[in-house]
């Protein structure tokens, strides 16, 4: 049997790791740098330890699930230097696809074989182990580890080559960042113009408007709850990692631009690590109106 470690147990990493050891039924060792998460993980039946190199050095399949492309970088690279031959490592997060394919090549000269695996469907569908994996990198490695992807979502889909699974979760995350901008502005405009927020959510959400994201959000934009299931600041990254890949492929993305701008905004105004939804306040700013139920 394999050993099994996951570096990153927050909002994602967390849940996720907990499926693996109930859903892939053997003992999983996984790090994070907050002490309560290590706790939380060890009191749910986990391997907690205190120091990253132990997860590095001691499992075949090492799950990353971490905020940004450097902390992917620096954890490929301890466990190429520390971890052995035949390591398998799979990368949850979501990261730049050019930082996969530098790490792909230096982790191979190493016979350290990586997959890019990020995840859709939030911290809920990371509860549910109902997640979209969208997988890039080598097809043996992935028919390999499939299996245990399976223990995390409902749908695992190989995409290609190293990257491949990044550039689409660039796509979906564009999508979703351009359906909670949306969101935003008509529920911004509607209130505006008089509407109560729930009473147009429950209007609409059976239409065509009508999708996950509005199902997911719109509540708690309307109930002001911006604790975070997806935090802007790893939605910012995404959408910095989409531009930086449509002036690499010399095409525009003005729709996905304007709502980086919009998280930029809320950088400014430290309000980073709320929820993504929370980007409806830039809406409301400019509107002068605060989307929330109205008092009966």
């Amino acid at each position: 049997m394999k050993n099994i470690g996951f570096l990153g147990l927050g909002v994602m990493g967390l849940p996720m790791a907990v499926n693996m050891l109930k859903k892939g039924k053997q003992s999983v060792m996984g790090f994070d740098i907050s002490e309560e998460k290590r706790t939380m993980f060890e009191e749910i039946g986990g391997i907690a330890v205190n120091h990253a190199e132990k997860v590095c050095s001691s499992c075949d399949i090492i799950f990353l699930c971490l905020p940004t492309n450097n902390l992917v970088k620096s954890s490929i690279q301890q466990i190429i230097d520390t971890g052995r031959k035949g390591t398998i490592i799979v990368d949850l997060s979501s990261t730049a696809p050019n930082v996969i394919r530098e790490m792909y090549e230096k982790a191979k000269e190493y016979e350290i074989r990586l997959i890019d695996s990020p995840v859709s469907g939030g911290e809920a569908g990371a509860i549910a182990a109902t997640l979209a994996l969208m997988c890039g990198g080598d097809r043996e490695i992935f028919d390999e580890i499939k299996p245990l992807l399976l223990c995390l979502g409902s749908s695992v889909t190989y995409m290609g080559a190293t990257g491949c699974g990044s550039i689409a979760k660039l796509a979906n995350n564009m999508i979703v960042g351009c359906n909670i901008g949306a969101i935003g502005e008509s529920f911004a405009f509607a209130a505006k113009a008089g509407l109560d927020p729930e009473a147009l959510f429950n209007a609409i959400k059976g239409g065509f408007a009508g999708s996950e994201v509005l199902n997911a959000k719109a509540p708690k934009i309307i109930n002001r709850n911006f604790e975070a299931s997806a935090r802007i600041a790893v939605h910012q990254k995404d959408l910095q990692n989409a531009i930086q890949l449509a002036e690499e492929l010399g095409v525009e993305i003005p729709m996905s631009k304007m709502i980086l701008n919009y998280m930029d905004q809320m950088e400014a105004e430290g309000k980073i690590d709320e929820d993504h939804s929370a980007i409806a306040k830039v809406y409301e700013k400019n509107m002068k109106v605060e989307i929330k139920k109205q008092n009966v």
